[in-house]
This record gives C-alpha cells, structure tokens and sequence, in this order.
C-alpha cells in the first residue's frame, strides 16, 4: 500500500500554548461498583499540543479516554473521586453529545466505522451535530480529504470491504467532521502495519500543527508515539507512574529499557526482569 500523503515527524515550530485544555485532576474509576480500575489519575493537555497515554494493555489507557469522553456510563463504570476540567469547566456530568458540540472527539480503539456505509456517508456522520449546510459539508468533506486523499479516492466504497488503516483515517476524519478542538484517540496503531502506522501519525502531526487541534492518544507502542508526542504519562495498573516532556522520557533510562526495549549493557537474565517487577515501582 502505497504512502499518499507526507509524514512529519518534528514537532511544529511555531511554539505551542500554555494554556490548559484539558485537566484531569485525581480521579478514580470504577466499574460495576466494586472493580477500582484508574486510582489518582492526574494529567494535563495544554493547547496545541499532543499528549501520548503509555503502557501495557490493562494498564488503564482507554479507561482514562473514556472517564474524559462519558462514555464510561455504557460499561456501567463511574469517576467516583476526582474532577475533570476542559477549558476551565467541570465536564464529569456532560453527555458524549455535549463535549462534542464543545469540542472533544473521541476515536475508538478498532475504528468502529460503520461497515454498510460508504467511506464518504461514514465522514458525513461527523458532522451529525454541527448543523451545517450543503455548501459547508461540501467543504468539510475537502478538508478531510485534504489530509486524507486515500479517502477520497475509496468516497464510494463500502467502509466495511476497505483496509485496515483506511478504516482508521476514516475514523481520524470522522472525527475531524466535528471540527474538535480535542481528539481523543486511543490506539490508532492497533494491528496496522509500521509504514500505515508512520502514515497515520505523519497526518496527525499535520492536523496539530496546521489546525491546532490538541490530541490526547492513548498507544502501546511508546517508541512511535514518543516520536510524535510533546507530552507523554505512562500508566501502570491503573497510576501514572511517570510523565514529562516526550523527548526526556524517550531518553530515559528506565522507560527505554522497559517501554523501548533498549538495555544498556549486556542482555538480561529472566531473572532480573522479574527483578524488574519490584524495581518498576521506581516511582511509588
């Protein structure tokens, strides 16, 4: 499959904002009552920047997406303690339906395209709540196919018979209908190959520095995500464990020989990545 649109991997030059979007304050989950999933998250999206969410599968990644988006409620899970604020307001109480009329996006993990649907009506479906005219759809489908010109050339194809990582722009650009200030993306790399992978987030650079759209992606594969990233938290059973600017965590010791795979010295004995287990908690 053939790469159709450039890939930036630096940062924009332009300097980005210190203002907060997005503030996420101590805040616990739990599901069903009684399973305590997230235990004190804090983080921090500041305007025009992305924002990477590290860690292992189980590690409270997409849980921290959907305490931000609402969308807890539908999995019966609740932000008991803890507050959230987007742009100084207090969100917990909103709907999905009110943070998207204010801006905030999310994408989920597996695209959920809708798979009857032609490439273009799934698009069209994003700007569901901005109430546009004809004219004004007709030029949000052009920006969308502007960053996406995969998308444009499959418009009539059915989503559900299209690739893998057509299905993802096509949810990226779903998203984009909305004209989101935040996008909340949780794991745009799952089962994509590396140079669809480099591709998506090539265009998601694109979109945070041509737009200012703020992300805020949730991703297991830390060395890519670091690359593109200002700003990254990584979560370990449910706590942030360590954060900092993305290229500082990228040279951190400890995250590059348990997140990149990168070991000074010699190889490790099974014995001392168990060792690893108690040692992780370099934090706590």
């Amino acid at each position: 499959m053939n790469t159709t649109a450039p890939i930036a991997s630096s940062p924009p030059a332009d300097p980005v904002s210190d203002a907060v979007l997005l503030d996420v304050n101590g805040i616990e989950v739990i599901y069903n009552h009684v399973i305590l999933v997230l235990k004190g998250v804090s983080l921090r999206v500041r305007e025009g920047r992305i924002v990477a969410l590290l860690g292992a599968n189980g590690a409270g990644k997409t849980t921290t997406l959907r305490a931000v988006s609402n969308l807890l409620r539908g999995e019966r899970g609740e932000v008991t303690k803890g507050q959230i604020e987007y742009r100084g307001e207090r969100i917990e109480r909103l709907t999905p339906a009110d943070l998207v009329r204010r801006g905030v996006v999310q994408v989920m993990e597996g695209r959920h395209c809708f798979a009857h649907l032609s490439i273009e009506e799934n698009l069209l479906t994003g700007a569901y709540t901005q109430r546009l005219s004809r004219a004004e759809l007709a030029a949000a489908l052009e920006r969308v196919y502007a960053y996406f010109p995969r998308l444009k050339q499959r418009r009539t194809s059915q989503a559900g018979y299209t690739s893998g990582g057509e299905q993802q722009m096509c949810a990226i650009g779903r998203a984009l209908m909305a004209n989101p200030r935040m996008i909340l993306l949780d794991e745009p790399s799952m089962g994509l190959a590396p140079q669809i992978v480099e591709e998506i987030f090539g265009i998601v650079r694109d979109l945070n520095s041509r737009e200012r759209v703020s992300f805020l992606l949730a991703e297991q594969n830390t060395h890519i995500a670091l690359r593109y990233a200002d700003d990254g938290y990584i979560l370990e059973n449910g706590r942030v464990m360590m954060e900092g600017r993305a290229a500082d965590l990228a040279t951190n010791e400890d995250v590059k020989e348990f997140y990149l795979g990168i070991a000074s010295g010699e190889r490790k004995s099974f014995r001392d990545t168990k060792f690893y287990r108690r040692r992780k908690r370099w934090l706590a």
